[in-house]
């Protein structure tokens, strides 16, 4: 089993306003997501505003730290799965149960985690 990382991107000004209909089928996503995958779920969590970041950057031994995200972007990381899974076939698979990646404001990136030994 390798381990697989999906980041869920979106328009976080899209997810401030999301109809209460499409909030539910975006829950209804996760959900179906967690029942389909259940064990291989090794962590999850869905992220605060991007507002809420704490970034630590620059050169040398005294980074500086600076209120807010990494990078400004439209699209920002809100939530993220950390699975297993036999082969990226199959976290496509389980990752195309998110509703993120039917809505044209948002998706899901898959990365492998790097093996050690």
């Amino acid at each position: 089993m390798s381990k697989y990382m999906l980041l869920i991107y979106g328009d976080e000004q899209q997810w401030e306003t999301i109809s209460a209909e499409d909030m539910a089928e975006i829950d209804a996503g996760h959900v179906a997501f967690q029942k389909r995958a259940g064990d291989r779920i090794l962590a999850s969590g869905q992220l605060e505003p991007s507002s809420t970041a704490t970034t630590l950057r620059g050169d040398g031994e005294a980074p500086a730290v600076t209120d807010g995200p990494f990078l400004e972007t439209k699209e920002v990381l809100g939530g993220f799965y950390l699975i297993e899974a036999a082969d990226l076939d199959e976290a496509v698979a389980l990752s195309r149960e998110l509703a993120e990646v039917r809505h044209a404001h948002s998706g899901v990136e898959i990365k492998p985690l790097v093996h050690h030994g």
